[in-house]
């Protein structure tokens, strides 16, 4: 997905990062404004609604929808760091309204100018040195929605690379699901709970100085997990990374 430069981005925090990990979202506003990037930020924005809609409440999920509709029109790029609000809004926005003609066309056209931040960075502002630094092995885990639907795997790896002091690890299951899937670890966690725990066994094996996520819902989980374990690894989002001082 490619995009001319844009000089004004208006940013969307998804709901995990506002209530648990509010230093995504100012360390990805550290890294735009870095770039030389005006950064907006609707106060009234909640929800985009893919919890209602991923558990078959239509009806509620169409509700929230029509706000951020509203609320981000006119955005001229809307970025996000997550790949799993990111594919909600790009790509089932669309078919929530698919009954609704005009909604559709509103939705496809706010999907058109919307990214995961990973994404905006490497393929919109052609960038991958954004001038951080990191000393240190960094292990990073593909987000399953930034992977396998919207098909974001170099971006977020190219960005890594460009870290300076920084050596990427590639994990042996990194591209494999770490169990958190939103409601899936809630309905199923025992299952979601051994998967975890495959991750962090060989995730340790390879004894990074960083685990590196682009999603905070992988983060909760994988972090949560080692810490029940007594590790010292710490798990951070790509924008923290990024936003470390050169």
């Amino acid at each position: 997905m490619t995009a001319s430069r844009p000089s004004r981005v208006t940013l969307f925090v998804p709901c995990l990062v506002d209530l648990f990990f509010p230093r995504i979202g100012i360390a990805a506003v550290a890294v735009l404004e870095r770039l030389g990037l005006t950064v907006d930020y609707p106060p009234g924005q909640t929800c985009c609604g893919q919890p209602a809609f991923n558990m078959g409440f239509q009806r509620e999920a169409r509700a929230m929808a029509r706000r951020y509709l509203d609320l981000f029109a006119g955005s001229e790029a809307v970025v996000t760091p997550s790949g799993s609000c990111a594919s909600m809004l790009r790509i089932f926005y669309p078919q929530l309204f698919a009954a609704e003609p005009d909604m559709v066309e509103r939705a496809l056209r706010l999907a058109s100018v919307t990214y995961e931040f990973s994404e905006f960075l490497v393929n919109v502002l052609a960038v991958e040195d954004v001038g951080s630094s990191f000393p240190g092995r960094v292990a990073y885990h593909d987000s399953c929605h930034l992977l396998r639907t919207l098909g974001v795997d170099e971006a977020p790896r190219r960005l890594i690379r460009r870290v300076r002091g920084a050596e990427l690890v590639e994990l042996e299951d990194g591209r494999e699901c770490c169990g958190f899937g939103g409601a899936f670890s809630a309905k199923l966690p025992g299952i979601s709970t051994a998967m975890l725990h495959d991750k962090i066994r060989r995730l340790q094996d390879q004894r990074p100085d960083l685990l590196v996520a682009c999603d905070a819902g992988c983060l909760m989980q994988l972090a949560g997990g080692l810490r029940r374990q007594g590790s010292s690894l710490r798990a951070w989002h790509l924008a923290e990374l990024l936003a470390q001082g050169t």
